[in-house]
């Protein structure tokens, strides 16, 4: 996969430009994963319900064309947005989902932090609570957007929402188990942890 570290970027502008790129790719087009933090923002998946956004204050609310419910993105969040030709890797969504639960799971363990899935809940959890949430948009074959994983991101604003539509589900990061790493090294290292999952066998 090509990588594109692209620093704090605003969601909107980023997802157009995800949305343009997998418009314009074909059967020779490279995949891709973007590197990333964005400024505070909700952002509410096809099957959201705007009644989860309860208190959101003045952060915006994006609408968006992936998978899910509702979540938020801010700094200190390390987001990898994943462009895959899902026929080329042969992959389907279910599978998709897991290696991409595996690889934040191997990005925990690196640190020492215990990851686990939750049957019917897509995403990392720790004790119970999120650390890690994955939202996709499937479109000719090929995915985007990809996983967003709490390293020292302020979780207060997830108290104003239901995260991923699920009242009083607690969230946590990579800080309160200890972690100091930078942005940089903690997207390297998520990013070499998908790149292994995700890499055909």
């Amino acid at each position: 996969m090509i990588r594109r570290t692209l620093g704090l970027v605003a969601y909107e502008p980023t997802w157009r430009a995800m949305q343009a790129f997998t418009r314009g790719r074909d059967a020779q087009t490279g995949d891709q994963v973007w590197l990333v933090e964005h400024p505070s923002v909700f952002t509410l998946g096809l099957a959201g319900r705007r009644e989860h956004v309860i208190a959101p204050g003045a952060i915006p609310v994006v609408a968006t064309d992936r998978g899910g419910q509702v979540t938020y993105h801010g700094p200190g969040q390390a987001v990898a947005y994943l462009m895959l030709d899902l026929r080329r890797r042969g992959l389907g969504v279910k599978e998709l989902v897991r290696r991409i639960e595996q690889a934040a799971i191997g990005l925990l363990a690196g640190y020492g932090i215990e990851g686990e899935r939750r049957a019917g809940m897509p995403g990392v959890y720790v004790n119970g609570a999120k650390i890690a949430a994955i939202g996709l948009r499937i479109a000719r074959g090929c995915s985007y957007p990809g996983i967003a994983v709490n390293a020292h991101v302020d979780l207060e604003p997830f108290g104003r929402i239901d995260p991923c539509g699920y009242p009083g589900l607690a969230s946590t990061r990579l800080a309160d188990f200890g972690v100091r790493d930078s942005m940089d090294a903690v997207q390297q290292k998520l990013s070499d942890r998908l790149e292994e999952c995700l890499t055909p066998t």
